[in-house]
């Protein structure tokens, strides 16, 4: 977010619904490659000796040693079904092995092996492809004993090996119960795998419509919007300054404007808020639940010199192996005088029936999050819900020194530079909250990629970002996360969970995989904004609508801009 004029927002939000947009032109060609350990592949100096990977490879040479003594373990004698054990073990190097092993939260052993008789789409990878992958895998191994088997049926869900020696047809009895354990087809979710290379379905897309179209529905400096989770046509707007409104959203092409009562806030909590040009009421989320628990979450700041609640421990710590004393001050405020704020309110309390409550306690319920900040800027705050696994995203910048001097974006321990996931339903005690080192009181979704790395914080999601200001789920596939990441000099996103690494060369954070069709309409909408190119204004924000059985999609986007006179 840039810096304003004054302590006012000065924002200037357009609610663009994009009637005439084309879904499929949107949609990315290509999936990001990105391991099982939700980490980037790594650079080869040459071919790996076992799986024979060059160029980029899940694998290091030790990934690759590791299961060539695996396959050596399992003492295969015949030589097709050896042949086909080593395609399926090498899977794991394959640079889109996340998507090859990806099964919700079960840990699978072997990837998802294609078998087009099951049920579902056909795979994305190839539409000429009929090979049935997992009859192959049957028919070939069902005979022949193999030690130490990755089909075990014990392995499903676990990631230890076994130290037994089988036949498939010894434990599975035929093809069918086989490949339902096994088998499968590409989908949002995963990708099947076919013994080969992993090659995406190239179809062109139908073009996209000529033109776009724009409808305006309101006017004011608000940072949030959120639907009313009841599903009516009701949302939830907040400023910077930290009041949250209730607002009636008109019927599409009434030419009516948002409804609500600017003098009675749904809640305002201005007292607690700081307000300067980057600081303020950040993020607003509504719990799954809200409907009957009448749970939602704000995301805002506070000045610790001015609030004894606004006591969260420094960013900068020996942890990170950074010291406040050698970061000096910005505008005249020391490291950590400013904080990020995540507090959950209740609704409830003024009513049984949450859908008729107009108005919410400003009494905090829970802490769930507090962090001293570095600098004055680059520090996110969006919060959301995962709309699959109901747990708490929060958008967390890099700090805001120009060029991330000190590399908080991609130092493990710390949080900065990172979107963060927590589970606000599973309430800890102080000791627990002590013992974790956590931040406030919320505990580690037991999947967080990251939780089984002691080089990381459990808290991490993804990392390498500089100010990830709004991001959105797709909503048809949730498995699909979109993030506009404000750029120092370039444009960035979308982005799949992954490590960003925002400081790389920007020319590779180019590389979107969008649809040449998709560019063009973005060049147009630009051009029917009007946006001035006499400067670079980052893309802040988007939101993804698809309705199902749809073609036609809606997207949603805001646009940064700073009046005339405004500093950099």
């Amino acid at each position: 977010m840039g810096r304003l004029c004054s302590r006012r927002s000065v924002s200037f939000p357009v609610l663009l619904l994009l009637c005439c947009l084309s879904w499929q032109s949107c949609w990315l060609l290509h999936a990001l490659p990105l391991c099982t350990d939700s980490r980037a592949p790594v650079a080869l100096n040459g071919t790996l000796g076992f799986c024979s990977y060059r160029g980029s490879s899940c694998c290091d040479v030790a990934a690759d040693a590791a299961l060539q003594k695996q396959f050596k373990a399992m003492n295969v004698s015949d030589a097709p079904c050896a042949a086909v054990l080593k395609s399926v073990l090498c899977a794991k190097c394959n640079p889109f092995s996340a998507d090859l092993f990806n099964s919700s939260s079960k840990i699978r052993m072997v990837p998802l092996l294609c078998n087009y008789t099951s049920s579902g789409s056909r795979s994305s990878q190839s539409k000429d492809s009929t090979q049935d992958y997992c009859k192959l895998v049957w028919e070939t191994c069902k005979n022949v004993t193999i030690l130490n088997s990755p089909f075990q049926p014990s392995l499903q869900g676990s990631a230890r090996l076994p130290n037994s020696s089988s036949k498939l047809i010894d434990v599975w009895q035929s093809e069918s119960t086989f490949c339902t354990s096994f088998g499968g087809s590409s989908n949002d979710q995963s990708v099947c795998f076919d013994g080969n290379a992993i090659s995406f379905n190239t179809t062109e897309p139908p073009p996209s419509p000529k033109g776009v179209c724009l409808e305006k529905i309101g006017d004011g400096s608000y940072l949030n919007m959120a639907p009313h989770p009841d599903g009516s046509n009701r949302v939830f707007l907040s400023n910077q300054a930290g009041k949250i409104w209730l607002a009636n959203v008109p019927e599409q092409g009434s030419g009516s404007t948002l409804q609500f009562d600017e003098a009675n806030p749904f809640i305002d909590l201005t007292d607690e808020v700081h307000l300067d040009s980057e600081f303020g009421l950040m993020g607003i989320a509504f719990h799954p639940k809200f409907a009957t628990n009448g749970r939602f979450f704000v995301s805002y700041n506070c000045d610790r010199t001015q609030s004894p609640s606004c006591a969260g421990r420094c960013s900068c710590n020996s942890d990170v192996e950074c010291d406040p004393s050698k970061l000096g001050t910005d505008n005249g405020a020391p490291p950590c005088q400013y904080q990020v704020v995540v507090s959950e309110y209740s609704a409830k309390a003024s009513s049984s029936n949450i859908s008729a409550v107009t108005s919410a306690n400003p009494s905090e319920v829970r802490r769930i999050f507090t962090m001293g900040l570095p600098y004055r800027a680059h520090h996110g705050g969006q919060i959301l819900f995962g709309p699959a696994d109901g747990y708490l995203y929060l958008m967390m910048g890099d700090g805001g020194k120009k060029g991330d001097p000190f590399n908080f974006s991609q130092n493990k321990k710390s949080l900065l530079g990172k979107i963060i996931r927590l589970d606000i339903d599973d309430v800890q005690s102080q000791n627990q909250i002590s013992n974790q080192s956590l931040w406030g009181n919320y505990s580690i979704p037991k999947d967080n990629p990251f939780v089984q790395d002691s080089d990381l914080q459990p808290e991490t999601w993804a990392l390498g970002f500089r100010n990830p200001w709004r991001c959105s789920f797709d909503s048809e596939r949730s498995s699909y996360f979109y993030c506009a990441d404000v750029g120092q000099v370039y444009l960035r996103g979308p982005i799949r969970i992954s490590n960003v690494d925002w400081l790389r060369d920007p020319t590779e954070q180019r590389k979107l995989h969008l649809h040449s069709d998709t560019i063009q309409l973005l060049q147009e909408l630009s051009d029917a904004l009007r946006i001035r190119r006499r400067r670079l204004y980052p893309v802040v924000g988007l939101h993804i609508l698809l309705r199902r059985g749809q073609q036609q999609g809606h997207l949603r986007f805001g646009e940064q801009r700073r009046l005339p006179g405004c500093p950099a």
